[in-house]
Protein backbone atom coordinates (compact mmCIF):
# COMPACT_ATOMS: atom_id res chain seq x y z
CA UNK A 1 0.00 0.00 0.00
CA UNK A 2 1.96 3.46 -1.57
CA UNK A 3 2.18 5.70 1.77
CA UNK A 4 0.35 9.17 0.52
CA UNK A 5 2.49 12.08 1.50
CA UNK A 6 -0.35 13.39 3.85
CA UNK A 7 0.56 10.79 6.01
CA UNK A 8 4.34 11.38 5.96
CA UNK A 9 3.86 14.96 7.09
CA UNK A 10 1.15 15.44 9.48
CA UNK A 11 2.72 14.64 12.38
CA UNK A 12 7.17 14.56 12.03
CA UNK A 13 8.37 15.08 15.35
CA UNK A 14 10.31 11.75 14.51
CA UNK A 15 12.89 14.08 12.68
CA UNK A 16 13.24 15.71 15.57
CA UNK A 17 13.41 13.31 18.29
CA UNK A 18 14.96 9.89 16.02
CA UNK A 19 18.46 8.19 17.22
CA UNK A 20 20.33 10.10 14.67
CA UNK A 21 19.33 13.39 15.80
CA UNK A 22 19.73 12.72 19.63
CA UNK A 23 23.67 11.19 19.02
CA UNK A 24 24.31 14.64 16.56
CA UNK A 25 22.64 17.11 19.44
CA UNK A 26 24.85 14.84 22.11
CA UNK A 27 28.32 14.93 19.92
CA UNK A 28 27.86 18.47 19.56
CA UNK A 29 27.21 19.27 23.22
CA UNK A 30 30.39 16.85 23.73
CA UNK A 31 32.87 18.76 21.54
CA UNK A 32 31.51 22.20 22.86
CA UNK A 33 31.92 21.06 26.25
CA UNK A 34 35.49 19.61 25.10
CA UNK A 35 36.05 23.40 23.73
CA UNK A 36 35.64 24.94 26.38
CA UNK A 37 37.52 23.09 28.67
CA UNK A 38 40.34 23.81 26.27
CA UNK A 39 39.81 27.30 26.39
CA UNK A 40 40.10 27.33 30.32
CA UNK A 41 42.65 25.48 30.26
CA UNK A 42 46.14 26.78 31.95
CA UNK A 43 48.71 24.78 29.48
CA UNK A 44 47.11 25.55 26.15
CA UNK A 45 48.91 28.36 25.04
CA UNK A 46 46.89 31.70 25.26
CA UNK A 47 46.50 32.24 21.61
CA UNK A 48 44.79 29.39 21.38
CA UNK A 49 42.67 29.74 24.53
CA UNK A 50 41.84 33.02 23.38
CA UNK A 51 40.58 31.43 19.93
CA UNK A 52 38.43 28.58 21.52
CA UNK A 53 37.03 31.41 23.39
CA UNK A 54 35.95 33.37 21.34
CA UNK A 55 34.54 30.02 19.07
CA UNK A 56 37.12 30.37 16.32
CA UNK A 57 38.13 27.36 16.64
CA UNK A 58 35.49 24.92 16.64
CA UNK A 59 34.42 21.52 16.33
CA UNK A 60 35.36 20.98 12.29
CA UNK A 61 39.22 22.08 13.57
CA UNK A 62 38.92 19.05 16.36
CA UNK A 63 38.76 16.90 13.68
CA UNK A 64 42.52 17.61 12.88
CA UNK A 65 43.09 16.98 16.82
CA UNK A 66 41.25 13.04 16.40
CA UNK A 67 42.49 12.10 13.66
CA UNK A 68 46.08 13.50 12.95
CA UNK A 69 48.45 10.57 13.73
CA UNK A 70 51.16 11.10 16.14
CA UNK A 71 54.00 10.46 13.28
CA UNK A 72 51.79 12.59 10.93
CA UNK A 73 49.64 11.94 8.19
CA UNK A 74 48.92 12.80 4.69
CA UNK A 75 46.29 15.12 3.91
CA UNK A 76 44.22 12.20 1.81
CA UNK A 77 44.61 9.84 4.90
CA UNK A 78 43.41 12.76 7.27
CA UNK A 79 40.41 13.98 5.19
CA UNK A 80 39.40 10.01 4.92
CA UNK A 81 39.33 9.50 8.55
CA UNK A 82 37.42 12.55 9.36
CA UNK A 83 35.05 11.58 6.72
CA UNK A 84 35.61 15.19 4.78
CA UNK A 85 36.72 16.25 1.27
CA UNK A 86 40.47 16.88 0.82
CA UNK A 87 39.73 20.54 -0.10
CA UNK A 88 37.90 21.00 3.16
CA UNK A 89 40.51 19.07 5.33
CA UNK A 90 43.27 21.23 3.29
CA UNK A 91 41.15 24.47 4.58
CA UNK A 92 41.62 23.25 7.95
CA UNK A 93 44.77 22.38 7.73
CA UNK A 94 46.14 25.62 6.58
CA UNK A 95 43.94 27.21 9.61
CA UNK A 96 46.06 24.98 11.94
CA UNK A 97 49.38 26.03 10.54
CA UNK A 98 48.85 29.73 10.53
CA UNK A 99 47.87 29.34 14.26
CA UNK A 100 51.15 27.12 14.79
CA UNK A 101 49.29 23.86 15.61
CA UNK A 102 50.51 21.61 12.33
CA UNK A 103 52.97 21.78 10.27
CA UNK A 104 53.57 20.38 6.56
CA UNK A 105 57.07 18.61 6.05
CA UNK A 106 58.38 16.03 3.30
CA UNK A 107 56.77 12.82 3.85
CA UNK A 108 60.29 10.03 4.32
CA UNK A 109 58.24 7.54 1.88
CA UNK A 110 57.34 9.82 -0.76
CA UNK A 111 59.06 12.77 -2.04
CA UNK A 112 56.09 14.05 -4.08
CA UNK A 113 54.18 13.67 -0.90
CA UNK A 114 53.87 15.86 2.12
CA UNK A 115 53.04 14.73 5.67
CA UNK A 116 50.97 17.37 8.14
CA UNK A 117 52.51 16.50 11.67
CA UNK A 118 51.91 18.34 15.39
CA UNK A 119 54.21 21.26 16.05
CA UNK A 120 55.27 21.54 20.16
CA UNK A 121 52.20 23.44 20.11
CA UNK A 122 50.51 21.03 18.70
CA UNK A 123 51.13 18.54 20.94
CA UNK A 124 50.37 21.02 23.63
CA UNK A 125 46.62 21.16 22.49
CA UNK A 126 46.78 17.45 22.09
CA UNK A 127 47.54 17.02 25.94
CA UNK A 128 44.61 19.72 26.62
CA UNK A 129 42.05 17.88 24.60
CA UNK A 130 43.18 14.96 26.41
CA UNK A 131 42.21 16.25 29.38
CA UNK A 132 39.45 18.23 28.26
CA UNK A 133 37.81 14.33 26.68
CA UNK A 134 38.51 12.68 30.02
CA UNK A 135 36.68 15.67 31.94
CA UNK A 136 33.83 15.85 29.64
CA UNK A 137 33.35 11.84 29.97
CA UNK A 138 33.73 12.08 33.62
CA UNK A 139 30.77 15.09 33.86
CA UNK A 140 28.72 12.67 31.34
CA UNK A 141 29.34 9.73 34.19
CA UNK A 142 27.91 12.05 36.49
CA UNK A 143 25.18 13.51 34.78
CA UNK A 144 23.72 9.71 33.44
CA UNK A 145 25.09 7.10 36.25
CA UNK A 146 28.16 4.59 35.60
CA UNK A 147 25.71 2.25 34.38
CA UNK A 148 24.17 4.23 31.89
CA UNK A 149 27.28 5.79 30.27
CA UNK A 150 29.18 1.93 30.17
CA UNK A 151 25.64 0.71 28.10
CA UNK A 152 25.80 3.96 26.06
CA UNK A 153 29.58 3.53 25.26
CA UNK A 154 29.37 -0.36 25.01
CA UNK A 155 26.40 0.13 22.35
CA UNK A 156 27.86 3.19 20.41
CA UNK A 157 31.04 0.99 19.85
CA UNK A 158 28.92 -2.33 18.72
CA UNK A 159 26.88 0.12 16.21
CA UNK A 160 29.72 1.81 14.71
CA UNK A 161 32.07 -1.19 14.48
CA UNK A 162 29.69 -2.85 11.82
Amino acid sequence: MPVSPASTTADDRWRATHLGRVMGRALRRFDERVLFLMAHDANVPLALSNLAAREQIGAAHIHITRHLALKGSRLTELAAAAGMSKQAMGDLVAQCEAWDLVRREPDPLDARARRIVFTETGLLWLEAFRLAVARAETEFRAQVGTEVATVVALGLEAYASR
